[in-house]
């Protein structure tokens, strides 16, 4: 029987997933922001660009490895900052972990995560980061952060583009959860008498300021995410961030906003020699990883297939996928004359105008 491919994979765990959530929960991790527009354009937008490949250059042996924050990666695919995992699995996030931790990645803990964050990092043998929503209480905040921080989270991402939720599919922004599941490790922090829809919710006052302050309570390198403009990211280093995450939510908050992979040149030319630069957004096969890192990227992130997977199958899916997102990569690589990540660089893409090799 022949192997199942990595877009057979996908199609199977999307649809197994559609099968066994309600629409509701479903369309909560499907569903994009207005129009969705932006979200139908994720992964066409990683497909447009082509590929200049090299030939006899000993790719007898391929090394996919890579560091980024000082964290030794096997492979330059991390597992993206998701929330609400319980509504996909009864284990929720630690679930997700046993993949994860499984297959030797790295993965962002979620800020609105249902799983304690002490049980998810038992699940977890491997360096992991925390995703960090800056609520208008700011002591909920910095307990949260700090908490990670104890419990030992290497990092810190910073979601820069969410000052508030956008009106989502069917205009149902979540699922149907209790208040605690809402919470989750947040709710130990929620002052008796509080306002939870006002003080838990995202502070839209925050400015490039909240990066040293982030720094400041916990000691760890601070990454922004969803950064898609060169002078924000520049902004970002310049008040201390450690890296910028070129993202635009999945299509989930502003809608018609560029894609992320016509945003990472632009930004990776700006900051990469200053700082980390990773992308998230339409992340589907190993070429797609080899297009982002060729364009300046240090890893990518991978969100709902990570979702899909979960829901589809457990930790065994999230591990699965993957691997499999690893496994394509290494043949990418062979197959363009990239002995090594060092190897991918931007002479190895043509950009969609046809323009030829990128400079820069």
């Amino acid at each position: 029987m022949a192997r199942e491919s990595l877009p057979e994979l996908l199609a199977r765990h999307e649809a197994a997933a559609a099968a066994v959530l309600p629409l509701p929960i479903f369309d909560f991790i499907a569903g994009g922001g207005g129009e969705e527009i932006s979200m139908r354009e994720a992964s066409a937008a990683w497909r447009a660009f082509r590929l200049r490949p090299r030939v006899l250059s000993n790719v007898s042996t391929v090394d996919t490895s890579t560091s980024v924050c000082g964290v030794h990666l096997s492979a330059p695919v991390m597992v993206a900052p998701t929330a609400y995992h319980a509504v996909a699995h009864p284990e929720a996030e630690v679930e997700t972990a046993r993949g994860v931790n499984a297959a030797a990645g790295l993965m962002v803990v979620a800020t609105r995560a249902n799983a304690e964050l002490e049980q998810i990092v038992l699940a977890l043998d491997s360096p992991w980061w925390f995703q960090v929503y800056v609520m208008r209480d700011r002591d909920i905040t910095a307990s949260l952060v700090q908490r990670a921080t104890r419990l030992g989270a290497t990092a810190l991402v910073l979601t820069g583009d969410t000052p508030a939720i956008s009106r989502r599919r069917h205009s149902a922004s979540l699922p149907p959860m209790t208040t605690e599941q809402y919470l989750g490790n947040a709710a130990a922090y929620v002052k008796p008498g509080a306002d939870i829809a006002v003080d838990t919710n995202m502070d839209p006052s925050i400015t490039f300021e909240i990066i040293q302050w982030l720094r400041d309570i916990s000691g760890l390198p601070v990454l922004v995410k969803g950064v898609l403009r060169a002078d924000d990211a520049i902004a970002c280093v310049d008040a201390g961030a450690a890296g910028v995450i070129v993202s635009n939510h999945g299509g989930r908050q502003l809608d018609r906003v560029v894609s992320t992979a016509a945003a990472l040149a632009e930004v990776a030319d700006a900051v990469g020699a200053r700082s980390e630069v990773l992308v998230d957004g339409g992340i589907r096969t190993g070429i797609d990883v080899l297009v982002a890192l060729a364009l300046g990227a240090r890893a990518v992130l991978v969100g709902r297939p990570v979702c899909w997977a979960l829901a589809a199958e457990g930790a065994r899916g999230v591990q699965l996928l993957l691997e499999m997102l690893r496994d394509e990569f290494i043949e990418a690589m062979t197959l363009a004359g990239a002995a090594s990540v060092a190897a991918i660089d931007r002479s190895l893409v043509v950009s969609p105008s046809g323009g030829g090799g990128l400079s820069g």
